[in-house]
């Protein structure tokens, strides 16, 4: 009788526990490149004799094949695919197998056919698919990160918390990254699928998917819908009457969701930190370890010679006299993935800005951008350093003009990126990053002692409420005259008028 195939188990359980995916599908198998994940095929016909019948598994992501021939003994190369069986389970009617991927295979949904060849032909059978991410734990892919308790923070934890308000008032917002969530692993796939860069080179797209430097671009592009169609539309009017308030979204899930739904139309409206957290779900979802950051004083320089311009009238009031700008706070992602494009030194977390700014490369993406490039202050290293180093370490020039004259001209060297910030392993609390982006350049401290002026004035609240912004922003400004030398000093601060932190506690009635 013939040898056919029966019944197909794909271990499901099994294979989600030992390659860390419980609970990202109900739908697929998922699992990590790299390491073996075990397929049982229940046969009838004839009793299986590997030494008349030879096994041989076909993977194929899109137009992009394998064949993987059934060895009986272990094969221990991770650069090509492998399948062989246990002595020990391999059965008259059953047989279970043990493939691998490369460790630098492409990530994406695959599906896997079986041949049995034998003497009198090959017979081909469908046996399902699954789901192929990166595989942090493995010290060979790329994205390894060598830490226990980082691949539970920055992998597998579905829940953080978002910094947010100015330097002298931080306020967390917490947050739901929501991987584990109905239908979220399939959406994110199908940010990779619907892509520019799919749709005009599929197989390319495919091939380049084995690298996570590719694939952060990708996505970055893709949260964002200047170019493409992508998951989110930003919207910094304060108009939001066709959409969401970005204050309004507490986690990803409801916005991927919401993308899915509409036939990958972009989701009203995100900002700075609405358009990060999404990006560091669909990464934590494709296996790249990745944390939201927040930059306090983030400046963005839009010609990039790395000084803000800043412009005053004699009372204190900023005039637009330049496209260069500073936020109270922003956001972006990093990524952890070594750089073999650079060379040593510019492994471990990478900047990636979702967040529409400027064009990288003809689309709106920044990044990936080493950290440690940014430390050393590395404007060559790909990509987007000088625009990410100037987020952090831009000079600012105040200049106080009337009439065309300038009464008063300042340079900061403190005040951008004086704070940042990302949720600590492990705990609710913050844990500075500040040291990780800026050089602490030695220079001698000089310490005069000057009189203090102090000056008390009091503003009613019937006077600012017009000018309050979100979150209660307020900033304040005053020129101070030297009325010997005519010299204006200008000083500023942005604030945060604090609302009350509500806290609810739920008493649970066990019967």
């Amino acid at each position: 009788a013939d040898l056919r195939l029966k019944h197909v188990n794909l271990e499901v359980h099994d294979n989600h526990t030992a390659h860390q995916t419980l609970g990202l599908s109900s739908r697929h198998l998922v699992v990590r490149r790299g390491r073996p994940f075990k397929v049982t095929m229940l046969l009838h016909g004839r009793v299986f004799n590997p030494q008349m019948e030879t096994l041989i598994f076909t993977a194929l992501l899109g137009g992009l094949s394998v064949e993987i021939p059934v060895m009986l003994s272990k094969d221990e190369s991770i650069s090509r695919w492998s399948a062989h069986i246990h002595p020990g389970e391999r059965h008259s009617q059953s047989v279970t197998v043990h493939i691998c991927s490369p460790a630098k295979a492409p990530v994406g949904l695959y599906d896997l056919q079986v041949h049995i060849v034998c003497l009198d032909g090959q017979r081909s059978f469908a046996i399902g698919s699954f789901v192929l991410l990166c595989n942090p734990w493995l010290q060979y892919d790329t994205v390894y990160i060598p830490f226990e308790d980082q691949r539970d923070e920055y992998v597998k934890n579905d829940f953080g918390f978002l910094y947010m308000g100015t330097p002298h008032n931080v306020i967390s917002r917490p947050w739901s990254f929501g991987q584990y969530e109905q239908g979220i692993l399939e959406i994110c796939l199908n940010i990779l699928q619907v892509s520019p860069q799919h749709s005009k080179d599929k197989q390319g797209d495919y091939l380049l998917r084995a690298d996570p430097v590719y694939i952060s671009r990708v996505v970055c592009a893709m949260v964002n819908c200047e170019d493409d169609r992508g998951v989110l539309k930003g919207n910094w009017s304060g108009n939001f009457k066709y959409g969401f308030n970005p204050m309004q979204w507490t986690g990803s899930a409801d916005i991927l969701k919401l993308w899915g739904r509409s036939n990958f139309s972009p989701v009203r409206y995100g900002q700075c930190w609405v358009f990060a957290s999404v990006m560091c779900t669909v990464m934590r979802v494709l296996g790249i370890p990745s944390r939201v950051v927040t930059i306090f004083n983030s400046a963005h320089d839009t010609n990039g010679n790395l000084v803000i311009e800043e412009y005053y009238t004699n009372t204190g009031e900023k005039i637009s006299m330049s496209k260069d700008s500073i936020w109270n706070f922003h956001v972006w992602v990093e990524c952890w993935m070594s750089r073999p494009d650079l060379g040593p030194g510019f492994d471990g977390w990478q900047v990636l800005d979702p967040t529409p700014q400027e064009k990288s490369g003809g689309i709106f993406c920044c990044g990936p951008c080493p950290v440690k490039g940014i430390r050393k202050k590395r404007y060559d290293a790909l990509y987007d350093a000088p625009f990410i180093y100037a987020s952090v370490n831009a000079d600012v020039v105040t200049v106080i003009v009337r009439d065309g004259l300038v009464l008063g001209r300042s340079v900061d060297t403190q005040r951008v990126g004086s704070h940042i910030l990302t949720k600590n392993v492990g705990s609710d609390g913050p844990q500075s990053l500040t040291c990780a982006y800026k050089c602490n350049d030695s220079k001698t401290a000089v310490t005069v002692l000057l009189p203090v002026l102090s000056v008390h004035h009091q503003i009613p609240y019937s006077e600012y409420e017009n000018m309050l912004v979100g979150e209660g922003l307020l900033n304040v400004a005053v020129v101070i005259k030297d009325e010997r030398t005519k010299e204006r000093v200008l000083a500023s601060e942005e604030f945060n008028i604090i609302t009350p932190q509500i806290s609810i506690e739920v008493q649970v009635a066990l019967y």
